[in-house]
């Protein structure tokens, strides 16, 4: 199962990136949880400083952007 992180405080580009994610997933079937890290010193610990920000299986993949479904779908593999 992955584990997908999605960091941030809760902004339109937070909750986009999320939705990206989810599509991304159902879309590649894999089995998968959503978290959304929103506390700040929780995001600080990924070595994140600019949101949103995007954790697959604990490690970050992308910084300062909103990942499209396809991007998310070729992490996911």
């Amino acid at each position: 199962m992955k584990k997908i992180q999605i960091l941030g405080t809760g902004c339109p580009k937070c909750k986009k990136l999320a939705e990206n994610a989810e599509m991304a997933a159902a879309a590649s079937g894999v089995e998968y949880s959503l978290e959304k890290v929103t506390q700040i010193s929780e995001i600080m610990r990924f070595g994140v400083m600019m949101t949103p920000a995007l954790a697959i299986d604990g490690q970050v993949k992308t910084v300062g952007k909103v990942a499209s479904p396809d991007e998310i779908k070729k992490m996911l593999m």
